[in-house]
């Protein structure tokens, strides 16, 4: 990965997420590739805060049916941010 931005694709806002935001994580797809060290890195040079723990799950296609036609969704990999206290991120 050459540039930290095609590290971090996009947070994920969800009411499950908005309630990790009382515990100051932030949540945030991901490229398949990264690792927990670049993402740290990416999101830490990008929005300027200090990061204390990187936790990363992949998610899994799920089988998505419309009409007769059936696929996939595609997976993708979420990373939640613990921040330091006092530090934080809006998504206006």
């Amino acid at each position: 990965m050459n540039n930290y931005r095609d590290i971090i694709i996009a947070p994920i806002v969800t009411e499950k997420t908005a309630l990790c935001a009382n515990e100051n994580k932030v949540v945030f797809k991901v490229s398949l590739k990264a690792n927990k060290t670049q993402i740290k890195q990416a999101v830490e040079k990008i929005f300027g805060v200090k990061v204390l723990s990187v936790n990363t799950l992949n998610s899994h296609p799920k089988k998505r049916r419309v009409g007769k036609y059936s696929g996939m969704s595609k997976k993708y990999k979420k990373a939640i941010v613990k921040l330091e206290k006092g530090s934080s991120i809006s998504f206006d």
